[in-house]
């Protein structure tokens, strides 16, 4: 009598479509993720958050400059008519050519804070991250106005998640 021996094959591994359901359900954990995270509203959000930063170090900037120098602004922000808004940037005309990104609109003259940068008291005059607007150091995105009372209002043009980025003192 002879034996045979029956060799059973094994099938180790998976299926086509235990693939496919593996990937479907990843592709959904991906798609869930991606709507939850939107990088859209990120990526606005740390804008604005660089905005309210650059906006915080510049007033704090003059306000240092002003106790320093007996109570007395800048030059430049002294020059300014009072009550008018002017864009921060190095430009001497066409400040107002991105208005249409501002919360509040700027006038076609620039007050250049670089005597803060000379005086020491910030490394280098900031500008906006790109929004709407494309900002550089001739107009950069940030404005500045003074009131009757001395108070000064700092801005940022653009506010992508808020109503509008402003510190006064």
């Amino acid at each position: 009598m002879t034996h045979r021996t029956h060799k059973t094959k094994r099938n180790d591994g998976f299926t086509l479509i235990e693939l496919l359901i593996v990937v479907a359900i990843i592709a959904i954990i991906a798609a869930v993720a991606f709507v939850a995270l939107n990088p859209l509203v990120r990526f606005q959000e740390a804008r604005d958050a660089s905005r309210w930063h650059d906006v915080t170090e510049l007033l704090s900037a003059i306000v240092l400059d002003q106790v320093d120098n007996g109570g007395h602004y800048l030059s430049a922000i002294q020059a300014m008519t009072t009550g008018t808004v002017y864009m921060i940037g190095t430009g001497t005309g066409g400040c107002n050519s991105q208005n249409d990104f501002c919360d509040t609109d700027a006038t076609s003259t620039c007050v250049n804070l670089a005597g803060l940068v000379t005086e020491g008291y910030i490394a280098e005059v900031p500008f906006s991250p790109d929004g709407l607007g494309t900002w550089a150091a001739s107009s950069t995105g940030y404005t500045l106005m003074t009131t009757t009372t001395g108070a000064i209002t700092l801005r940022a043009c653009e506010s992508e998640n808020t109503t509008e980025i402003f510190l006064a003192r």
